[in-house]
Formats: structure tokens, C-alpha cells, sequence
């Protein structure tokens, strides 16, 4: 029952077989590592009891050799070959079946050596690369054990001959694949006669295993330590332990090889040896090939038993994830035109739904870990576009020397009695101009995150499927929203033209003049601003005429020798002020207190009716975006997608699958198939 389990997990290997390097289970397997020199493959063949596996200098093995020994009794009747011949050391109850070759039986283990090789090289080449698709051979044997084991190609640390540079990091990686995973048992075969500590195997094994739960250490070369020395240290697990501990073997040497000595003859001399060696002979039963093989055997069977109900979920799990893929991927499509105008059919309409979806937040594909669609959208109205334009200060660009300039220039030829109008509205259109530039950004902005939708719907399924239609969408999709950017700026620039061609002062939230010029007398003046407090203004009002205008003319500062051009200063002096020559006439830096009072209440009149302005763009610039850009294109997209895309002359060629999809659809049905076959195994 328990070697049932076994053939079981055999079984699955050989399901998964199919699909090569990408099993989506970890299957329970016992992973063979260790360097070129630490006499793998003689630990291998002395398992299996035949030479079987390539000899040579170098790396020999290049491919992992997925080796399933089967246990099989003689009065099991083998099915022969026609001619029923064997000869030399074959054996009717032994055979080898590779699974790339089915149905045929190497009853000579020569032929099985050749094989391999042949194989390998059929992947590889003939210039000792190394290839991660590996060779499945079953060996049929009644002097076997059933067990699996994967042999990997020894770790090399330098090049040699015409092999790739980099051959080191190829086998590092390829090994690291096999054994990291959580239900491979780590094999790591160390040469006795070398440093523990310097072993690749046991390196290698403790970076996956640091606590060496998983890792059986096999100690070769026993017989050629120095005289004196053992292992019994590292086998009471006093160098490194390892929980499954180690078993020390003796394997051929290169003579014996080269001699032809048989494997039966090697194992009885690894038992003799074990049993009148002083070190080892009261643990001799605990040491060599056979203990070795049985202990691999039933720790494989303990760690089925315990993995086995994880395989099956996992297995269950992986079939319907590819079951689900394949139907995502779709049935190829047939030479009927039907077919393809019903396909189009159906992915326009589904584009444009999940693109009105994101924008109002409903779709179900909102990513978790940013801001995205809608609420992106949102984010530029309320966030970067408000504070931008509120960041705007209109006197940060102007001087109060500039305004002072204006005030003259805006008087013309008769000096102004009170604040010019003109010099207010001049200035003021100039920095209501100011708000094109950021609004104009605001409809960038969420143009780029309207293409950002597309690229990501762009994305699914059906458009990698096909890459022309694909392509073909995008450019409409991007012609049709720059196509609507046009009248969203124009719109744009005129509600800013609007503001600036008629200035409203008679609006509600705008200051006004008297209000400003109080409010200005009074920061300037505080102390005859209280003072006319206490009094009351009906005492003003009672004034003469004549007293009030020496008040007045007393705040302006208007002296005798003041007047109106009082700051402005001809470039050259004279003692008499006609004989001046003034090319320019450019003001100089002393301000008189009715300049300073102007200045001031202007700045205040531009800043009150800038904030007004800067209230409207924000409400309507938003409104005007949304209007010609976000609902134009969700309302008026899918109509452009059909006049575009639905023609009946085109539509087959950009109804093409690509070359990925294909292999991935064929990819995605050998998984199925090999999933549906090892459901079938694991539920039997």
C-alpha cells in the first residue's frame, strides 16, 4: 500500500510530463545534488544496481533525469520484443522505458545510456550546455526499490571548452528551482575524503534548508580517507546536523569502472567493508547502497502521506484557475465573417461600458493601491487645478511703481481727479490672463488621465489576443478624445476671453471703490479713522465746504510744491525746468502720500475682483471639461468606435490572433488535460 504511493506520485509526474519545466504542483520528489567529482551517478547506478547513466569528464548529466525505479516481482511476465532475444547482461524482468519514446523497452542498459546522451544533445547541442527540460525514465526492476529520484547536473565552478560562460549561474539557478520547493527531499552527496564544510552540496541545500529539516547527507569515498580518520562525527551529527542524518557508502572507483567490475560486485565488497572496518562495523547495518535505498524509500513514503491531501487541493485549485484562462482566451476563431462581426460586436460595447464604469467609479477592476479613473479626475478638479488657480496672487507680477506708471498713462492728457478706472481694469485683465495657462493644464490633465483609461482597458484579454485590433482601437480612441480637446480649449479660452472683456464691478462680492478707499484710509490713517469714530460723521458732514477740502488736500499730502507728475523726473536736470531735455520720463522712488493712497486702493480693487474671477474659474472650468471632454467621449465614443471599426473589408484583418495567444491557448489545454489526468490519479 505504502509503495502504492509512490507510483501514485509517479503518476503524476508523468501527467505533468507534458507540459515540461511549468508543473503548476510541487510534487514530493527526492532532488540528487552535489559537485562532478562527488560521485553521483555511482551513488545512482549502485541504487538501480546497473550502469545506465553517461560517463565522461566534464558535466555528464545536462538535463534533469527524472529516474522512477520500479519495484516488479519475476512472475510478472514482461511483454518481449519480437524477437524475444536477450543477450549478454540483459534480463527479461528489467527494462527501461523512456516517456518521450512510449511504448518502447530497453532491456539493454547500454541502449538506455545512449539515449540519454542522444537525447540530451537533441536539447542541448554538442557543446556541454545545459538544458531545464528534463528526461523521464522508469526502470523495472526486481532488485530495486521503488523510489523517484532527480538527478541534476553537478555544480561546476569554470568553463571548460566551448561551454557557455555563465554555465556556473545556469546550473546554480536550475538546481535552486528543484530544490527550494517545499516538497523536494535534498539528496547532497559529499565526498567523505574533503572537507564537510566545503561541501557545494550541503551549501547549496542549507541556503533552502538552513535547519536541514529536509536535506539526507550521502557520504562517498569513504574507503580512500586518509588511515585513522571516519565519519563517525558527522554521522552522530556532531559536524552538521541534519535531521534526516547521513549515511556513508562506497562506490566504485574509476579503475573498477574502467574494468567493467559489476555493480553486484561492488556492493559485496561496500558491505565487507562497512563490516570489518573497526570505525563502522558495529553500525555496519545502517551504512552502505541498501540501507541507503530502503531509508530513501520510506522517508519518500512518509512525506507522500503527509503532502498528499495539499496535492490534491492544489491540484483542484490549478485546474480550474486554467480552466478559467482558456475560456478568457476564447475558441479560435473560424474563416466565418459572422463570427468576427459578432466578436467586434460585443467588444465594443464592453470597452465603452468599462470605460463610462471607471470614470464613475463603479467598475469592479479599481485598483486598491492608487487613485484611479473618476476619482482621479476629481482629484485634478479639487486639488491641483483649485489650488493652483487660488495660488495665483495678481501683484505678485506687478510693482507698485508699474501701477503708479499706469495711473498717469491711463489719465491721458487730463490728470485724474479720483482712482483711475482705467488703470484698474488695464491691470486687471492682465492678470485674469493669468488663468488661461493653468486652466488650459486642467484639460491636459484630465485628457492624459482619459488616455490612461484606455491604455489600461487596452490591456485585457481580448485586446492581447488581437494586436491589430488593439492597435487600431487605441488610435481611434486617441484621435476621437484630441479631436474633442479642441472645442474643450476653445470653450476654455473663451470663458476666460468673457471675464476679461467685460469687468463687472457692480458684482455683489466685489468691494468697490468707496469701500476701498475706506478701508485703505483707514489702515493708512488708523488714528483719524477712530477719531472720526467717537466724533460721528453727521459732524463731518456739517463742515464748510472750504475746511473740508484743506482736511482733504492735508491727507493727500498736497502741498504747494506737489503735483499731479511729482514722481516722474525728466532724464536730465536744468536750473530752468524748459531747457530740460526728457527723452523718457521714468518715476523716480519717492512716493507722495496720494500716490501711496492710489497704489494701495487699487492693489485692493484688483485682489477683491481677482477672487471674484478666481471663484467663477474654478466652478466653471471643471463644468466646461466635463461637459465637451468626460461626457462627450462616454457619450459619443462606442458610435465612433462602430464607424471606424465595423467595416466588413478590414475587420478580418484586425480580427488576427497573436502568435502569443495561440501558444498560450495551447499551453493552457495541455495544462487542462494534464491537470484533468492527475485529478483522476489523485482521486483513485
Amino acid at each position: 500500500m505504502d509503495e502504492q504511493l509512490i507510483k501514485t506520485v509517479n503518476k503524476l509526474q508523468d501527467a505533468f510530463s507534458t507540459v515540461g519545466v511549468h508543473n503548476p504542483v510541487d510534487l514530493p520528489q527526492i532532488v540528487v545534488v552535489g559537485s562532478q567529482s562527488s560521485g553521483k551517478s555511482s551513488v545512482l547506478e549502485n541504487i538501480v544496481g546497473r550502469d545506465f547513466l553517461p560517463r565522461g569528464s566534464g558535466i555528464v548529466t545536462r538535463r534533469p533525469l527524472i529516474l522512477q525505479l520500479i519495484n516488479r516481482t519475476p512472475k510478472d511476465e514482461p511483454k518481449k520484443e519480437q524477437n524475444g532475444d536477450f543477450k549478454g547482461e540483459e534480463n527479461p524482468n528489467e527494462w527501461g522505458e523512456f516517456l518521450h519514446l512510449p511504448g518502447k523497452k530497453f532491456y539493454n542498459f547500454n541502449e538506455i545510456r545512449e539515449e540519454i546522451v542522444n537525447d540530451t544533445e537533441a536539447k542541448t547541442g554538442k557543446n556541454l550546455g545545459i538544458s531545464p527540460i528534463p528526461i523521464n525514465l522508469r526502470i523495472f526492476s526486481p532488485n530495486v526499490l521503488t523510489l523517484t529520484l532527480v538527478d541534476l547536473p553537478g555544480l561546476t565552478k569554470v568553463p571548460v571548452g566551448d561551454q557557455p560562460k555563465d554555465i556556473e549561474r545556469q546550473i546554480r539557478e536550475m538546481l535552486m528551482k528543484y530544490i527550494s520547493k517545499p516538497n523536494s527531499i535534498i539528496l547532497s552527496v559529499t565526498a567523505a575524503n574533503t572537507d564537510l564544510a566545503n561541501s557545494d552540496g550541503l551549501k547549496l541545500a542549507r541556503e533552502v534548508d538552513p535547519d536541514g529539516l529536509r536535506t539526507i547527507g550521502v557520504l562517498t569515498k569513504v574507503d580512500l580517507m586518509d588511515r585513522g580518520t571516519d565519519v563517525i562525527d558527522i554521522l552522530a551529527g556532531r559536524v552538521i546536523p541534519l535531521r534526516l542524518g547521513y549515511v556513508p557508502v562506497v562506490n566504485r572507483g574509476q579503475k573498477d569502472i574502467e574494468t567493467k567490475k559489476s555493480i553486484s560486485s561492488a556492493l559485496d565488497n561496500e558491505k565487507r567493508f562497512f563490516e570489518n572496518h573497526a570505525s563502522y562495523q558495529s553500525k555496519a547495518q545502517y551504512c552502505g547502497t541498501p540501507f541507503l535505498a530502503r531509508k530513501l524509500n520510506m522517508i519518500l513514503m512518509h512525506h507522500i502521506k503527509a503532502t498528499l491531501p495539499e496535492i490534491k487541493a492544489k491540484i483542484s485549485n490549478a485546474l480550474t484557475k486554467y480552466e478559467n484562462e482558456l475560456h478568457q482566451l476564447g475558441e479560435p476563431i473560424g474563416d466565418g465573417s459572422g463570427d468576427v462581426s459578432n466578436m467586434i460586436l460585443s467588444i465594443i460595447p464592453e470597452f465603452c461600458n468599462d470605460f463610462s464604469l471607471v470614470i464613475e467609479g463603479k467598475s469592479n477592476d479599481l485598483p486598491a493601491y492608487e487613485l484611479s479613473g473618476g476619482a482621479r479626475i476629481s482629484f485634478v478638479f479639487h486639488e491641483l487645478f483649485t489650488n493652483g488657480i487660488k495660488a495665483i496672487d495678481p501683484l505678485d507680477e506687478i510693482k507698485d511703481v508699474d501701477i503708479r506708471t499706469l495711473l498717469c498713462n491711463s489719465a491721458g492728457s487730463s490728470p485724474a481727479l479720483f482712482v483711475a478706472t482705467n488703470a484698474f481694469e488695464n491691470i486687471v485683465k492682465q492678470q485674469i490672463k493669468r488663468l488661461e495657462s493653468p486652466s488650459l493644464r486642467c484639460v491636459n490633465l484630465i485628457y492624459d488621465e482619459l488616455v490612461r483609461i484606455v491604455d489600461r482597458l487596452l490591456t485585457k484579454q481580448s485586446f492581447k489576443r488581437f494586436p491589430d485590433l488593439k492597435e487600431e482601437f487605441g488610435r481611434i480612441v486617441i484621435e476621437f478624445l484630441k479631436n474633442a480637446l479642441v472645442p474643450t480649449n476653445k470653450l476654455v479660452e473663451d470663458l476666460i476671453g468673457m471675464e476679461q472683456c467685460y469687468i463687472n464691478t457692480a458684482h455683489p462680492d466685489f468691494i468697490g471703490g468707496q469701500a476701498a478707499i475706506t478701508r485703505v484710509n483707514e489702515r493708512l490713517h488708523p488714528a483719524k479713522s477712530a477719531s472720526s469714530d467717537r466724533h460721528g460723521s453727521s459732524q463731518r458732514d456739517a463742515e464748510p465746504p472750504a475746511d473740508r477740502i484743506t482736511e482733504l488736500d492735508n491727507e493727500m499730502n498736497l502741498n504747494k510744491n506737489s503735483t499731479f507728475f511729482g514722481s516722474f523726473m525728466p532724464t536730465k536736470k536744468s536750473k530752468n525746468p524748459m531747457d530740460a531735455s526728457f527723452p523718457t520720463l521714468k518715476p523716480n522712488g519717492n512716493l507722495s502720500e496720494r500716490e501711496r493712497m492710489e497704489i494701495e486702493v487699487i492693489k485692493l480693487l484688483i485682489k477683491s475682483y481677482f477672487n471674484v474671477v478666481k471663484r467663477t474659474t474654478i466652478d466653471m472650468i471643471p463644468k466646461t471639461v466635463m461637459l465637451k471632454l468626460v461626457n462627450h467621449s462616454k457619450d459619443n465614443l462606442q458610435r465612433e468606435l462602430l464607424k471606424k471599426l465595423y467595416n466588413p473589408e478590414t475587420i478580418a484583418n484586425l480580427m488576427k490572433e497573436s502568435e502569443g495567444t495561440v501558444k498560450r491557448r495551447k499551453e493552457c489545454k495541455e495544462m487542462v488535460q494534464a491537470l484533468k489526468r492527475a485529478d483522476e490519479v489523485s482521486a483513485a
